[in-house]
């Protein structure tokens, strides 16, 4: 890892503090490999558009999914309505 040459000063409480620093000390890192660490797995939230294209997604297919329901429960109605005149008979 290249040498550290820049500075980032990152505020918080004294009490978050602290819980960083007990954190820091359980996996045997400093405070600073701790921060740098977290912030480089830090993902951020898909882009507002994807979201509205995910989510027109989940719309289309719910349509497509309570379409072929519908046609899964005509089917079975029809075949009900056969297997009673089969049993009439």
């Amino acid at each position: 890892m290249p040498a550290a040459v820049e500075r980032i000063v990152v505020q918080v409480p004294p009490a978050e503090k602290k819980t960083l620093v007990a954190k820091a000390k359980r996996f045997e890192i400093s405070l600073s490999e701790l921060m740098r660490r977290g912030a480089s797995a830090y993902a951020a939230a898909p882009e507002e558009g994807a979201l509205e294209a995910l989510l027109e997604r989940v719309k289309a297919s719910t349509k497509e999914a309570e379409a072929a329901l519908d046609g899964a429960l005509a089917f079975v109605t029809a075949s009900n309505k056969r297997l009673a005149k089969l049993e009439r008979r």
